[in-house]
This record gives C-alpha cells, structure tokens and sequence, in this order.
C-alpha cells in the first residue's frame, strides 16, 4: 500500500487534517502524519518511504528528495513553492505541483486589513485618510490579485494591474485596467499590492527607484515574498521620503532597523499570516489530498510546476 506523508512543522487545522486523511484513507492509500517536527532528521527519517507529501511551507530540498527513495509527488498546499528545489526533484523524477486559488482570499483579506491599518497611521489616535476614489496598482494579477481587485472595488478604489503573462482583456473583464510596465505601476498608483514569486527575474527587484516613484503618501503592500524586496533600497526610500509607508506580512531582513527608524510608517506581521484563516487552512489541504490521490491513481498532474 502506497504511503502518503503529511510533513508540516505549522501544522493543518485538526479538521484538515481529518479531511486529507479521509480522502487518503477511502482512496486506498496509508496515510502517515508528521507534525511540529523538531529537526530536519526526522523529516528525512518520515519521507523515506513515502510515495506522496504533502507540505506547507516546509523546505523540500535536495536532501530530503535523495531521503525519500520512493517519492512521486509532492504538494504544497499553497500557491508560492519557492520551498522546493523543483531542480532536485524533476532530476530525481519527482512530480511538484502547487494548490493555486485556495488561500487567495484570505491573502487578499489580509492585504486589507494592512491596508487600512496603514492609511489610519497604524491607529495611532491621529487622522487618517480614507480608501474610496484612491489608486491600487497590482503587481501580478493571479488568482490574489483578482480578489484583491475585487474587494479593492468595494472600497471604491480606482484599479490597475501589471502582469505580461496576463492577456489584457482578462484584467480589463475584471474591471481593471492593465498597465504595460513597472514605472507606469507605480507612479500611476498610490498603492502598490505586491504578488510577484520570487524568482531569479524578481528577486530584489522592487527597491529604491520604484517606491520613489510612488505618488505622495504612497504605500506598498507586500503578500508576497520578503525576497522581492531590496531592503536597503526600501530603507533608502523611507529614509528620503517621509510619505511613505510599507507594510508586509513578510517580515525582512532588516525589520527591526526599520521599525526603529520608521515607526508609525512601517508594520510586519509576526510570521507570514496570509493563509493562516480556518478557511483557507482547511482548502489547501484538502485541495493537496485530492491533488495527491489523482497523480497516484491516475497520473493527473494539472498543477505540477516542474517539468
């Protein structure tokens, strides 16, 4: 009987957990749980005869592959897999496959919820400003960027989105309009949502030029990853723009010399928090169960990221 492993240091919600075993379980496979794991030896001990995994933001690195002799599949439950080194695991014949869409709205929520925290000087008592007839430029317009439109027009924003790998009749039936480059993004908007994966192209690719583009009182919103960022050219910008704020539920590198020289105009959540709702929890892994079962059963691997 084929084993299924969940692996996840943040564990599933108990009635997630319930769910994936169920789906493994009636599909006729040996479900295996390794939760709040203590040291990578015991990840690599757990996969070692494991044909499925399914993770979260676990590191699936080519250790941990070469470990787990008889993988076939791994699925993060979870849009970003930065996590695993797709390289290690197409050499190794490893199907990687993501679970897009399944945390888009409370990442999208939670976008929200910084943003307004943010135009309210972090409710420090002072007045604020309000959302309605304000510019948002999203950066990448997959399934977050659409719900962020979406609730961005029940704020009465004004929308627009950057994404070269969209067609422009896909956003502009969203109600947004498409912008064509970077500099147009940002000076076009005075906030900016960030939903680019970090990859060798984006890598530290927002920094000082773009946030000095920003309009007066710009504010950029990052739900992403921390490595998109240029840190010190964020600093650099705050520095010589007094307007400006940004807030991320990806803390980087150097929160803690921002949040002393930038107080009131920066925040960080205290761990990446974008999919962390009950909802969302609960989809993800249920969403990588049956991702799982049907690459085992039948090959199915409509959302592999390797090739």
């Amino acid at each position: 009987m084929a084993k299924v492993l969940v692996a996840t240091e943040k564990p599933f919600a108990a009635a997630a957990v319930e769910g994936i075993r169920e789906i493994i379980e009636s599909a006729g496979y040996e479900f295996a749980l390794l939760e709040k794991y203590g040291s990578k030896q015991e990840l690599l001990d757990a996969v070692a005869t494991a044909e499925g995994l399914i993770i979260r933001s676990d590191i699936v690195d080519a250790e941990v592959i070469e470990a787990a002799k008889n993988l076939k599949v791994v699925v993060r439950a979870g849009a970003g897999y930065d996590n695993v080194d797709l390289a290690a695991a197409t050499a190794a014949g490893v199907c990687v496959e993501n679970t897009p869409g399944q945390n888009s709205n409370a990442v999208a929520e939670l976008v929200f919820g910084m943003t307004v925290m943010a135009v309210r000087n972090m409710y420090d008592g002072t007045s604020g400003t309000e959302l309605k007839d304000k510019t948002l430029g999203i950066h990448a317009f997959g399934q977050v960027g659409r719900n962020v439109a979406r609730i961005a027009k029940g704020f009465g924003m004004e929308v627009s989105a950057l994404d070269p790998y969209c067609p422009d009749e896909v956003i502009a039936e969203a109600g947004v309009k498409p912008v064509h480059s970077v500099d147009e993004l940002y000076s076009g908007n005075k906030f900016v949502s960030l939903h680019i994966p970090a990859t060798a192209e984006t890598k530290g690719s927002v920094g000082y030029d773009l946030l000095m583009k920003l309009p007066k009182g710009g504010v950029l919103i990052n739900t992403a990853r921390k490595e998109v960022i240029d840190e010190e050219g964020l600093a650099r910008a705050l520095t010589e723009r007094p307007d400006l704020k940004y807030v991320a539920d990806v803390k980087p590198g150097n929160a803690a010399e921002l949040e002393e020289k930038f107080a009131g105009r920066v925040f960080f959540t205290p761990k990446k928090m974008g999919a962390q709702t009950a909802e969302a929890n609960i989809n993800a892994g249920l969403a990588a169960a049956r991702q799982v079962v049907a690459f085992l059963s039948e090959g199915i691997d409509r959302f592999r990221v390797n090739k």
